[in-house]
């Protein structure tokens, strides 16, 4: 199983990037999320989305600025992050779970993260 994240790269604060996680090498339709982690802290959640029913969930600071989707016919999920501010600066990751979760425990596989900083 792979989950390969790329859209990362710096952007000044107010700017937008859209993340993408392509997964291969899953046997079955899995819930996906997004998970970051700055510098000396602790592994967050940010979005996630049940695969099948396409349910959404978002940790309350990204609410209405970032937008989490999916392309099922392409293996890919999405994170459009809008409004970014400095404090979203950390590495992003993707995880894929059986059933759409916040908690991060109980996702299987992540992807390698990619850089997001965001500058004043």
């Amino acid at each position: 199983v792979q989950l390969i994240e790329s859209g990362g790269g710096l952007v000044q604060a107010g700017g937008s990037l859209k993340l993408s996680c392509v997964a291969s090498g899953l046997f079955t339709r899995y819930a996906m999320g997004w998970f970051r982690q700055a510098n000396g802290e602790e592994r967050e959640f940010v979005a996630a989305i049940g695969w099948s029913d396409s349910r959404t969930f978002y940790e309350d600071s990204v609410k209405g600025r970032f937008t989490i989707s999916k392309d099922n016919d392409n293996d890919t999920v999405y994170l459009q992050m809008d409004g970014l501010k400095p404090a979203d600066t950390a590495v992003y990751y993707c995880a894929s779970t059986s059933v759409a979760s916040t908690g991060a425990n109980v996702y299987d596989y992540w992807g390698q993260g990619t850089q997001v900083p965001v500058s004043s």
